[in-house]
């Protein structure tokens, strides 16, 4: 009875702590999932049908040993990635990256405010009425609000996202199709689907995500003898980010590639969805578009703000009142606001930043991962919480994969001339 009752306490305090801790993870992950994520992951399955869902399987790995990578490094030390890549790499790495992530952070949440926009006007809201409002209220949130009242909502944002998955069975997608695709699976080597699958890489595992989620474990005060928890945050923070992609993914190859439908963006996709698999079906995509792209608008200006700040020096945080972070906070403003300016301008190339932002995102990530992996295996950074031999080796295969992606699409234009 004495031991049935301890362990029964014992479970509910694990449980306690495991809640305590949750957000972090599961947060960076399904940020990934953002208007210019829905957008790739519908391009790719209205364009190849099931033919690179196999991408998001070594994705998954790779995102599993970074996130866990990040969030050791963020705890050990108590400082951002930006600040420990200053210190060790230099100023002109630090600068470098700098300029790549403000850039793809711009264009990045440009796109979430498209998503904002695209998601309204499937439901007859103008873009004029929609963005101004919903950068105004992403304002309030981080700006007048609290690390832990912030997280709250966006936890409720992540599990919102599976809404995707309705619209995938309403598609009725061929199972036995996406199992054989999946494991047989190929690669076209032509500029479009090499620019594709780095769309797809750099979207599943952005660079600006590394910057946030250290930055994250940092604010919300987590300590390496709760580790566990945290891996298993990060873990199901995958699992939700691959299992929302997967079903985007499967919705337009199930019913726009069969019908020849191409698009341009995740709206489009939204509106094609209608005559195919129901209003419905539409609807849900359209929803779970305009719940990513709220939260999407928050997280990535965040994200290069904590990076700006952390590299310069300047105070940073969600918890710090304006006159203390005035630096980071008006970064932050300044992103939203440059960003919606773009979308309410007529006939913007919205599509062209949304893809190529993504694809930015995946020429970006090898810097960023590099630095990543040679500060984790620095014992006088890390003490004795370096990597291990199989985190170097999933690691380094996915830097080398991604800068030989990244040559072949420059490289092969020049070859076809």
């Amino acid at each position: 009875m004495f031991r049935d009752n301890f362990s029964r306490r014992n479970i509910f305090r694990q449980l306690a702590i495991f809640l305590a801790i949750l957000g972090p993870g599961i947060i960076t992950g399904s940020v990934d999932n953002d208007a210019g994520g829905i957008t790739t992951y519908s391009v790719a399955g209205a364009l190849y049908g099931y033919g690179l869902i196999w991408t998001l399987i070594p994705s998954f790995i790779v995102l599993v040993v970074i996130q866990e990578m990040n969030a050791r490094m963020g705890i050990v030390t108590g400082k951002g990635l930006a600040d420990l890549i200053r210190e060790n790499a230099g100023i002109k790495v630090t600068f470098f990256i700098f300029l790549g992530l403000l850039f793809s952070g711009i264009g990045n949440t440009t796109t979430e405010f498209a998503g904002v926009a695209g998601s309204m006007e499937v439901f007859g809201v103008s873009k004029y009425i929609s963005v101004p409002v919903a950068a105004f209220m992403v304002w309030i949130l981080v700006v007048k609000g609290t690390y832990k009242i912030a997280e709250r909502i966006f936890l409720i944002f992540s599990v919102s996202l599976l809404t995707y998955i309705v619209s995938a069975i309403m598609g009725k997608p061929h199972w036995k199709e996406i199992g054989t695709s999946v494991i047989h699976w190929h690669m076209e080597m032509s500029t479009q689907s090499i620019a594709m699958v780095i769309g797809l890489v750099g979207t599943t595992i952005a660079p600006w995500m590394q910057f946030y989620m250290q930055s994250s474990v940092i604010e919300k005060g987590l300590k390496m003898k709760n580790f566990k928890y945290t891996l298993i945050d990060i873990v199901v923070g995958c699992v939700l980010t691959v299992v929302v992609a997967f079903f985007i993914m499967v919705a337009c190859a199930s019913t726009l590639y069969p019908n020849g439908i191409q698009i341009n963006e995740a709206k489009d996709a939204a509106l094609s969805l209608a005559p195919l698999a129901g209003n419905l079906a539409s609807q849900v995509f359209a929803f779970g578009l305009f719940i990513a792209s709220i939260f999407s608008a928050t997280i990535l200006p965040l994200a290069t703000a904590f990076f700006v700040c952390e590299a310069f020096g300047f105070e940073a945080g969600i918890d710090k009142k304006w006159d203390d972070a005035k630096e980071f906070f008006t970064l932050y403003t300044s992103i939203l606001v440059i960003s919606a300016i773009i979308i309410l301008i007529p006939n913007a190339p919205l599509i062209k930043i949304s893809l190529w932002s993504q694809v930015a995102n995946g020429i970006l990530l090898p810097v960023v991962l590099i630095s990543m992996i040679i500060l984790v295996n620095n014992k006088k950074i890390m003490g004795g919480y370096v990597n291990k031999p199989l985190n170097n080796i999933i690691s380094w295969i996915a830097v080398l994969l991604l800068v030989a992606l990244s040559l072949t699409l420059v490289v092969l234009p020049i070859i076809n001339r």
